[in-house]
């Protein structure tokens, strides 16, 4: 078995696989990637399965120091990455050798990369995931972010032959237009709203994580109040408290709320949202079930190298 040791953690670096799914009715956030395509791409160019941990890194790349050679890909957003002193290219498997670093520098576009190791990451898993939740602190190093010094091991073994037909999303350069299922709490709204929302750019403000962007832009109006009994909050969702200024819900969501939802970003889409940045705009498009359900049909395509 390798590991890989952080010598420098970076701005927010996580381990995450695909989420802590089935656990939500009692509580249990499912945290996983805030780019879920470029999670499975990466895992798809080693060879690893889709679910296996991985590092995702936002804005500020880490540093890293592996004790043997290993394989390893970077996706998602662009940055310049050296292996040793060599230069690697977004999306391309490379090898590291015993004693070498990976060094993360300038960001290129996106918001987020994912780190991915021949074998995956083999932290225990919690609550069966080996994704990090901050926002409960559950998760693999006690729930919280890497640091200085923490011990990633790998298993090296190839268990499947590396495929690498799979089309990477382009990361967002300042902006995307991204499509959204209206409600479930649409009629809670003014007509003005539902038009105000698919007409509108939106700015994502400093105060977002991953637990949700808060957004500036104008104001969504209520035809009654804003608050609701608390129910489910699906991925995406665009919840609206009484201040009228959306809340995009991410990955470290909680399990429920009490704002009305307005609309829910669909599946296909997120990821260009898990690539937004503080000072980035969105902007939202509604469309059909029928709509949504084709877009990720092409989505999913694409990363099998199936899209024409």
């Amino acid at each position: 078995m390798a590991s890989l040791t952080i010598v420098r953690p970076g701005m927010l670096t996580t381990v995450q696989d695909l989420g802590r799914w089935g656990q939500q009715h009692v509580g249990v956030p499912a945290a996983g990637p805030m780019d879920w395509f470029a999670h499975r791409l990466a895992n798809q160019r080693l060879g690893n399965e889709e679910e296996d941990a991985v590092l995702e890194i936002t804005l500020m790349g880490p540093e890293l120091v592996t004790d043997d050679e290993v394989a390893c890909v970077v996706t998602g957003a662009e940055f310049e990455v050296t292996a040793g002193e060599r230069r690697t290219r977004a999306g391309e498997p490379f090898l590291v050798g015993a004693g070498e670093r990976i060094r993360f520098g300038a960001r290129l576009s996106g918001a987020r990369a994912v780190l991915a190791v021949e074998g995956g990451i083999r932290v225990d898993p919690v609550l069966g995931s080996r994704s990090t939740s901050l926002s409960s602190r559950i998760g693999p190093f006690g729930g919280r972010a890497l640091k200085i010094g923490d011990v990633l091991p790998v298993i090296r073994a190839r268990r499947t032959t590396p495929r690498s037909t799979g089309r990477p999303l382009h990361a967002t350069r300042n902006g995307v237009r991204v499509r959204v299922m209206l409600g479930p709490h649409q009629s809670r709204f003014a007509a003005a709203a539902l038009r105000t929302l698919s007409s509108s750019r939106f700015m994502v403000t400093p105060e977002s994580n991953r637990m949700g962007y808060r957004l500036d832009g104008p104001r969504l109006e209520f035809s009654g109040g804003a608050d609701i009994l608390s129910d489910a909050t699906p991925v995406g969702s665009l919840q609206v408290p009484a201040s009228g200024h959306p809340i995009l819900l991410m990955a470290d969501r909680q399990t429920t709320g009490g704002y009305p939802k307005i609309a829910t970003v669909i599946t296909a889409d997120l990821p260009l949202a898990g690539q937004l940045a503080p000072g980035d705009w969105i902007e939202f498009e509604p469309c059909s079930r029928a709509t949504a359900l084709e877009a990720l049909r092409r989505r999913v395509a694409a990363l099998q190298g199936r899209l024409e």
